[in-house]
């Protein structure tokens, strides 16, 4: 089929060999290379096109976005054509990048703009949600650990997207990666100060954005890089729970989106996303290295505050203000009864709650002091009744059952030696935890979090991985033949002496540096989908 591009066509669709359309006359073939095959979408400006480019041997599939404003008055043509070659320069300065659709072509026909692109196959992250439901914390963390560097990328190119939402973010089929695309909202640089009605352009003086994605400032014209930061944390809650911002109930007081109570996650994705989602840009992460960071360094520092403290019966408030307290006194306290390494975590948690503890109230430290006294006593003794209580150390009966009761974050637990064959058990959160020798063989572990987890000559063989998180963890000498480690995040995992043979790591998140330092053969699915060696 040959799809005509006027504007004002009544009946678009004609056929392949048509050279004008049957409806309006005007020539089908685009500058005498381009045939248009179908309309992909439409926004407040343009208009994009599935087309083939038949100047190229084999007929390449590309994108053709047509200029198309929503009135004809100076000042919105004016705003549009703005809008029309700032993308055609953004793509031009920073399409080569992999994950940003590359730009072919850009020119003027018969009083009408066209942006030729690369074309993108794959599904984007709305459709990937409304097909297979929403994504685990693992899936989110992969998701973060994709697009964050990309964000960082674009800002460092002073570039802001301005429109980062679900629907502009694609899956690419041929290996996995996420694409970011829609570039006709950027912005090239960030304002400086207010300027005065006379210095304001057409587009200046437009708010461009998604309404519940685009933060206040940004509404408000004056957008900066922490607004992309926002409209990735909303597309996470998104992710998380299938919700677009207009389903969502907001604080009529703050403005602030209430999404807490609607997702099961760890206590610091939550601190991660909720600081990525403030209302004030001040307060929010100014940038993706400093969300990079939160996610990187601080894993699950307050899962440990938690599991070194008796449980509070109070109300809700006060358990939040006693965590917060005891953090402080165990990072004084718990080093002279603990080894190194626990200390270092600690001392972890104290920098990280150093910027809140001017607001948090003292009246009940000395009880505090008294219980977490306690309990360093009660560790030092090798208290086993304790042990147990505080869910650091499980048996296989005892994760197993708590698995089927709902819980699934077990991360920081010692589970060396577990025989968990066969065990199902996806989406489970082992995030920093000892799985040392763990029998895994043939186990469900689909979409399951193992950053930073010690997984050491663990026996992985056959188990089911895909998506899995893996980054920087421990694998030297673990077995994961024949595993499916499909999509996988690997990233920074110590892959020493790891058995590959036979193990499908089709898209999977991995270096050829890390490669050669395992063991594959001939059945090795390599992330490109070819099998064999490097």
């Amino acid at each position: 089929m040959s799809y005509c591009l006027n504007p004002t066509c009544f009946s678009p669709e004609n056929l392949a060999s048509a050279q004008e359309c049957e409806s309006c006359g005007s020539r089908l073939l685009l500058r005498d290379r381009y045939r248009v095959l179908k309309a992909l979408g439409q926004g407040g400006f343009g208009a994009t096109f599935l087309a083939n480019d038949q100047a190229l041997p084999g007929e390449p599939s590309c994108v053709i976005k047509q200029l198309r404003p929503p009135g004809t008055t100076p000042h919105v043509l004016q705003m549009a054509r703005e809008l029309f070659e700032r993308e055609a320069k953004t793509l031009g300065k920073i399409g080569n990048h992999p994950q940003v659709p590359r730009l072919l072509d850009y020119f003027e026909e018969q009083e009408q703009f066209y942006l030729v692109q690369e074309y993108i196959s794959g599904a984007t992250l709305q459709q990937e949600i409304q097909h297979h439901g929403i994504l685990s914390e693992a899936g989110v963390k992969q998701f973060l650990s994709e697009t964050l560097p990309l964000l960082q990328y674009i800002h460092e190119r002073n570039v802001i997207h301005r429109d980062i939402k679900p629907a502009n973010l694609i899956r690419r089929t041929q290996d996995a990666r996420m694409v970011l695309i829609d570039f006709g909202a950027v912005k090239n640089q960030v304002s400086q100060g207010v300027s005065g009605q006379s210095g304001q352009t057409a587009l200046t003086a437009y708010a461009i954005g998604t309404p519940g994605f685009a933060p206040p400032e940004q509404m408000a014209m004056r957008p900066v890089y922490a607004s992309d930061i926002y409209a990735l944390g909303v597309t996470c809650i998104y992710l998380l729970t299938g919700k677009t911002p207009k389903d969502l109930e907001y604080n009529p007081t703050t403005g602030e989106m209430m999404w807490e109570q609607l997702i099961h996650i760890s206590d610091h994705l939550t601190n991660v996303l909720r600081k990525m989602l403030e209302i004030s840009v001040r307060n929010r992460y100014q940038s993706a290295a400093e969300v990079l960071r939160a996610l990187e360094m601080e894993p699950y520092l307050e899962s440990l505050a938690k599991g070194l403290l008796v449980k509070s019966d109070t109300n809700s408030k006060e358990k939040t203000h006693n965590r917060q307290e005891n953090s402080a006194v165990l990072c004084s306290n718990h080093s002279a009864t603990s080894a190194g390494g626990v200390a270092q975590v600690a001392a972890a948690i104290r920098a990280r709650k150093a910027k809140t503890a001017e607001t948090v109230g003292l009246t009940h430290q000395g009880q505090m002091i008294a219980k977490s006294t306690t309990l360093a006593h009660s560790n030092s003794n090798g208290s086993q009744g304790q042990s147990s209580k505080d869910g650091r150390k499980l048996d296989t009966q005892g994760l197993l059952t708590a698995y089927l009761k709902g819980r699934r974050d077990f991360a920081l637990h010692n589970l060396n030696l577990l025989n968990l064959q066969g065990a199902d058990l996806p989406g489970t959160n082992f995030h920093s935890s000892q799985l040392q020798k763990t029998n895994f063989q043939g186990a469900n572990l689909h979409n399951s979090d193992f950053g930073k987890a010690s997984l050491s000559r663990a026996n992985l063989k056959d188990a089911n991985l895909s998506k899995a998180y893996f980054n920087h963890a421990d694998l030297e000498g673990a077995d994961l033949r024949g595993a499916d480690l499909s999509y996988a995040y690997l990233s920074h995992a110590n892959l020493r002496g790891a058995n590959l043979c036979g193990a499908n790591l089709t898209g999977a998140k991995i270096s050829d540096e890390q490669l050669a330092l395992a063991k594959i053969n001939w059945m090795t699915v390599r992330p490109n989908g070819k099998r064999g060696l490097l």
